[in-house]
């Protein structure tokens, strides 16, 4: 599913098996989050109910996604403590941080985790919880519970869904996550490529005016730009030339 979608007589085709047999398996990975059945296929494009697994998500807007985090480590000071969210945007931001050390990282982010753990210099406070292999991140009471108790200098969050001036989400328990990190903070930003505005999801998560600045790769359309000001939305934006 490279383009992000398939059809039940290619997948039948391309794995030489059955369309009973392409249906039964398409269930079960819609019954796991893995995807959405559409008329005649499935689809692991996101809606306003369903957001995409991490690893598509991973492969998508990349060359922005990475301008956004390289923009965003700016706002870090040595010394600091920062919070990355599970989101694919706001964890490229990972990467950069060796530079800017001694520094605590707190994240529910498996994939920070992972590049972070045994770095020198960064102290790393790893939020417990259920796993979501969907999301590649713990969640739920125990992460919860952890984010109640601590408190950091930066936020850095994304989100799947732009709408107006407000900033949505698919998943309860991943909203549940965010505001409580957007909580724990002092200051919050967050990073979304530009193919998220215009969209929505099920879960109201935070109006934007919430953050000290939200980091895109491109200039949102004129009526969106203007409802963005009116709101006092503070927005940046990440060309290629920046």
């Amino acid at each position: 599913m490279d383009a992000g979608q398939a059809g039940v007589d290619d997948l039948a085709l391309r794995f030489g098996v059955s369309k009973m047999t392409v249906h039964r398996d398409l269930d079960e990975l819609e019954e796991s989050g893995f995807l959405r059945k559409v008329r005649g296929g499935a689809s692991i494009q996101p809606s306003s109910l369903f957001e995409s697994d991490f690893r598509y998500r991973q492969k998508q807007a990349t060359e922005e996604k990475l301008r956004l985090a390289a923009a965003a480590v700016a706002m870090i000071e040595p010394g600091q403590t920062v919070i990355i969210d599970d989101g694919s945007t706001a964890g490229g931001i990972a990467r950069h941080l060796a530079d800017l050390r001694p520094l605590t990282v707190i994240s529910n982010n498996l994939a920070v985790i992972q590049e972070l753990a045994g770095a020198g210099g960064i102290n790393l406070i790893a939020l417990g919880g259920q796993y979501s292999k969907k999301f590649h991140g713990f969640f739920g009471l125990l992460a919860e519970a952890s984010l109640k108790s601590l408190r950091a200098d930066i936020a850095f969050l994304s989100s799947s869904a732009i709408h107006g001036a407000c900033a949505f989400h698919q998943d309860q328990e991943v909203v549940q996550a965010k505001r409580l990190m957007m909580a724990a903070a002092t200051r919050k930003y967050l990073l979304v490529d530009h193919g998220k505005f215009g969209r929505t999801a099920l879960h109201f998560l935070t109006d934007l005016s919430a953050f000290d600045t939200v980091f895109t790769g491109r200039a949102p359309e004129p009526g969106v730009r203007a409802a963005l000001d009116a709101a006092g939305v503070s927005l940046t934006v990440i060309d290629k030339g920046s």
